[in-house]
C-alpha cells in the first residue's frame, strides 16, 4: 500500500484484495475501531481504515471544513490506486464520504451512511460540551475506560491514548467542538444530490438526527435506499452488528 507521506501515518490497513473499501469513524473515534466490521468486510476487497484529521495519529494542524476532510479522503483513494472506492462512513464519517463522492464522481463506487443528518442547522455544541466536561478525565485505566462507557466500552478504549496522568482520549476537544460547530451552520444538500454513485443510508432506531431526514436524503439521492435499524443507538455498526452486517454486504455485492 502506497501513501503520501502526510496521510500514511493515519493510515490503517486492514487486508483484504480488490476493490477499495475505505472506513471513515466519527466525531472522538479514530480508524481502529472499524476492526470488528473489518473482519468481515476484506470478503469484498482491501479494507483501509482512515484516521480523520485531529483524530487517532492524525494531529494534523489546521482548519477543520467539511471539504478538507473529504479532500483528504479521495486523495487517499488516490494513493491506493487500486481504482474506485466503496467509502463507509459513520456519523461524521458518513458526511465526509459523500462529500468526497460528490466532489470526486471517478474515485467512488458507492457510499454506506450511518447515522448522519445533512442538516443540522441550528444546533450548537453546547450539550456535547456538558457531556464531555463530565467524564472523569484522566481515566486511571482502560479497565476503567471499559467501564465508564458501559456497552460502548470497547468502542472508546481505542479512543484514548496513555500519559503520564493516565488515559486521555486522543483528540483535542476543542477541534472537535469546531468540527461540529459547523455543522450546526450549513447544510449538505448540494452535495448529497450531486452523489452519482449508489448510496445505503442507514439510521439508528434510536438516532438523534431530524425525524425523516435521513429517509428523505436516500429520495433525494440519485441511486439511494434507506434502512431503519430497530433497537441501535447512534453507533448502528455496535449495537446491532448482524442486521449491519447484512445491509452493507448486500449493498456490496449489488455493485457493478
Amino acid at each position: 500500500m502506497s501513501v503520501r507521506s502526510s496521510l500514511a501515518s493515519s493510515v490503517v490497513d486492514f487486508g483484504g484484495t480488490g476493490r477499495p473499501i475505505v472506513l471513515l469513524h466519527g466525531l472522538m473515534g479514530r480508524a481502529t475501531t472499524w476492526w470488528p466490521v473489518s473482519r468481515w468486510l476484506t470478503a469484498y476487497g482491501h479494507v483501509v481504515g482512515l484516521d480523520a484529521r485531529g483524530h487517532g495519529r492524525a494531529r494534523r494542524p489546521g482548519s477543520w471544513t467539511t471539504e478538507e476532510f473529504a479532500d483528504d479522503v479521495a486523495e487517499l483513494v488516490r494513493d491506493l490506486g487500486e481504482g474506485p472506492a466503496v467509502l463507509i462512513g459513520h456519523s461524521m464519517g458518513g458526511l465526509h464520504a459523500w462529500v468526497a463522492a460528490a466532489r470526486n464522481p471517478e474515485l467512488v463506487a458507492g457510499v454506506v451512511v450511518e447515522d448522519m443528518a445533512v442538516d443540522r442547522r441550528g444546533d450548537t455544541v453546547d450539550p456535547w460540551r456538558a457531556y464531555f466536561e463530565s467524564w472523569p478525565v484522566p481515566f486511571r485505566s482502560l479497565a476503567q475506560v471499559s467501564e465508564f462507557f458501559g456497552g460502548l466500552g470497547d468502542y472508546f478504549v481505542e479512543c484514548v491514548e496513555e500519559r503520564d496522568d493516565g488515559y486521555h482520549l486522543m483528540a483535542n476537544l476543542d477541534d472537535l467542538y469546531a468540527i461540529a460547530t459547523e455543522w450546526g451552520e450549513r447544510d449538505y444538500w448540494s452535495y448529497l444530490e450531486a452523489v452519482r454513485c449508489p448510496m445505503l443510508v442507514i439510521e439508528a432506531g434510536h438516532t438523534d438526527t431530524p425525524a425523516g431526514q435521513q429517509a428523505e436524503m436516500a429520495r433525494r439521492a440519485r441511486h439511494g435506499r434507506h434502512l431503519v435499524v430497530a433497537d441501535a443507538g447512534h453507533v448502528v455498526h455496535h449495537d446491532q452488528p448482524e442486521v449491519y452486517r447484512g445491509a452493507v454486504e448486500a449493498f456490496l455485492s449489488a455493485l457493478p
